[in-house]
């Protein structure tokens, strides 16, 4: 029995969802539930496992516990990029050596995501604009950007070398020194497609909101307690990334790290004029603990996605987000200098889970017990894989892309607290510094 006493923790603050219609969240669970599965977490791993195991299984009951609601954890908060080809996080170019099996994942994962978005007619701004991966410095040109363009060619993937002038033409700043575009990449609104997501479950899925799991019991079967009910499941999914090791599972393997992100007010036609450029783009730095996220939403929008901290708390207050404000509308005004009267809307947290290695955690941790979780901060095409392919996994249906995640699954292990703390500021320190030019 494992007693869950971290429960997650969100503000009220997420600018995607803020910019949204309200929503009904589905009801906390209140009774005692008897099912075939029981799911925990309804981020997109959490929702796609769901969604599967409904497709192969549709005379089962399946039921998902969601400790907050729908687009309001990690699921809602990111940048909303869906990412189709390797992509590094930090100045690490690991995902290259597997550019194939990684692209097979991620395209696999958008597939499914556009299938269900046309489907169901999920409006969340879905749109294949593309991606722009950008460096500020000549380092990073040389050290991110060169190797990442030599293995495009290599594996025949579209993609354009944008140069300093080109990029300002198109997005409004000259402030990089170049950038590599992919084209097939999405953006959207990860609030509003997590929301659509949740309310178009097969009818044989009951997703509880508002109902975190405090207590676990892993068995045959498994005992799942709330605050106000609980649910006994033959099968059990967990699909809480940072939060697994509070089950008692990748402990001392996994890395949670604190995100901040802003959305400006819309800008006004004058200001658009003033910009000019595409109508939307997204762009991703060279590094992104140094360098910032940005994107140009549909409705004339600039997102700001910065400030990046290790968190193994789950943890930040209205404070650190008000000076983490300042700081992006600092970031902001340097990118684009004349736009100066643009102010700060929204500013929010979300939270990232990485592995030391760069790998997620896949597959059955306890008999009947599943586990996709670990995204390594490409969450909502990481994610959404996992999901999936554990559900075929947990069936025994054969899918070849199970072996292209296990090939690439296992989080290393890294030491216990205070060590860890000590170790993994001090490489992150290390890190901001050698790509410092990137900020």
């Amino acid at each position: 029995m494992v007693a869950i006493r971290l429960l997650p923790e969100n503000d009220t603050t997420n600018g995607w969802s803020a910019v949204l219609p309200p929503r009904a969240s589905k009801p906390r669970l209140a009774e005692t539930v008897v099912a075939d599965w029981a799911i925990i977490g309804a981020g997109y791993a959490g929702l796609a496992a769901a969604r599967r195991l409904a497709e192969h299984r549709p005379g089962d009951r399946i039921v998902i516990l969601e400790a907050g609601t729908a687009g309001e954890g990690a699921q809602g908060r990111n940048a909303g990029f869906a990412i189709d080809l390797p992509h590094n996080v930090t100045s690490s170019m690991a995902e290259l050596d597997e550019t194939a099996r990684y692209k097979r994942l991620y395209r696999a994962a958008i597939d499914h995501l556009d299938g269900v978005i046309k489907a169901h007619d999920i409006d969340c701004d879905w749109a294949q604009d593309g991606r722009y991966h950008a460096a500020v410095s000549e380092g990073a040109v040389q050290s991110v950007l060169k190797p990442l363009v030599a293995e495009l060619d290599r594996s025949a993937e579209d993609h354009r070398w944008v140069d300093r002038q080109t990029l300002a033409d198109e997005i409004g700043t000259d402030y990089y020194a170049a950038a590599v575009f992919t084209p097939g990449g999405y953006l959207v609104n990860p609030a509003a497609l997590s929301r659509g997501l949740a309310d178009s479950l097969p009818d044989n899925v009951t997703l509880y909101e508002t109902t975190p799991v405090v207590r676990f019991e892993p068995g045959a079967p498994s005992r799942l307690v709330t605050p106000e009910g609980e649910v006994k499941a033959r099968q059990v999914v967990i699909a809480v990334n940072g939060f697994a090791d509070r089950f008692g599972y990748f402990r001392h393997r996994l890395l949670s790290f604190a995100a901040h992100a802003s959305l400006t007010r819309p800008l006004t036609d004058a200001e658009i004029a003033k910009l000019q450029g595409k109508a939307r783009w997204g762009l991703t730095p060279a590094n992104a603990f140094a360098g910032i996220t940005m994107r140009r939403t549909a409705d004339n929008r600039i997102l700001v996605r910065q400030n990046v901290s290790f968190r193994p708390g789950l943890r930040a207050d209205d404070a650190e987000r008000s000076r983490v404000a300042v700081d992006h509308k600092r970031l902001f005004d340097q990118r684009f200098p004349g736009l100066s009267d643009v102010t700060i809307a929204h500013t929010w947290t979300g939270y990232i889970c990485l592995s030391r290695n760069g790998a997620p955690g896949f597959g059955e941790v306890a008999p009947g017990v599943w586990a996709s979780v670990c995204q390594n901060a490409v969450g909502m095409t990481k994610g959404t894989i996992g999901g999936l392919l554990l559900a075929d996994k947990a069936v025994g249906v054969k899918n070849p892309l199970i072996a292209d995640i296990e090939a690439v699954s296992g989080p290393a292990w890294i030491p216990p607290r205070p060590a860890l703390d000590i170790g993994v500021r001090t490489r992150f320190a290390f890190e901001l510094w050698r790509s410092r030019a990137e900020a």
